[in-house]
Formats: structure tokens, C-alpha cells, sequence
């Protein structure tokens, strides 16, 4: 089973940081020192969508990782109204 985009996009909410990621070591010949903010980027992005699975799956809402379309409304919720820690 081959994914499309949309597949991609709704399983990997960081999809876009990822594909930055790989086109910044492409333009770059792997040099992955020229990456680290695509990296940090990555990243970040990744625990904060980790963390909105680990709360949403504790307060039994569903789907855990939400909608592609609902994304960009909670990224918002949560920044006004969460703290993040290291």
C-alpha cells in the first residue's frame, strides 16, 4: 500500500519540517552541521505534536493526533494556553 500526501500529511503532522529537513542535506551533500535548525525545527515540532497526542489520548478524546484540519486551531489553543517544558 503505497501512501499518498494526504496520508502523509495526516499520519506525520510534521511532514512539512521533515521535507525541509531532507531538502536542506540534499542542497548540502549531507552536511548536517548547514542543518541544525531544520533539525531543531524537526524537532520541536515533533514534541509539541507528542504532546498534544499524550494529552488528547489521557483525556480519552479521539482521534489522539487530531484532523489535519483542526491542526493549526489547537497548535493555537495550545500556545496561548500550555506550558512547555524541557
Amino acid at each position: 500500500m503505497k501512501l499518498t500526501n494526504k496520508d502523509a500529511a495526516r499520519l506525520n503532522p510534521c511532514l512539512k519540517e521533515q521535507e525541509q529537513s531532507y531538502q536542506c542535506l540534499n542542497k548540502n551533500n549531507f552536511d548536517h552541521s548547514k542543518c541544525e535548525n531544520y533539525f531543531d525545527n524537526y524537532n520541536i515540532c515533533k514534541k509539541f505534536w507528542g504532546k498534544v497526542y499524550s494529552d488528547r489520548r489521557s483525556k480519552g478524546l479521539t482521534p489522539y493526533m487530531p484532523d489535519v484540519e483542526d491542526r493549526e486551531k489547537i497548535k493555537e489553543e495550545y500556545i496561548k494556553n500550555v506550558q512547555f517544558t524541557s
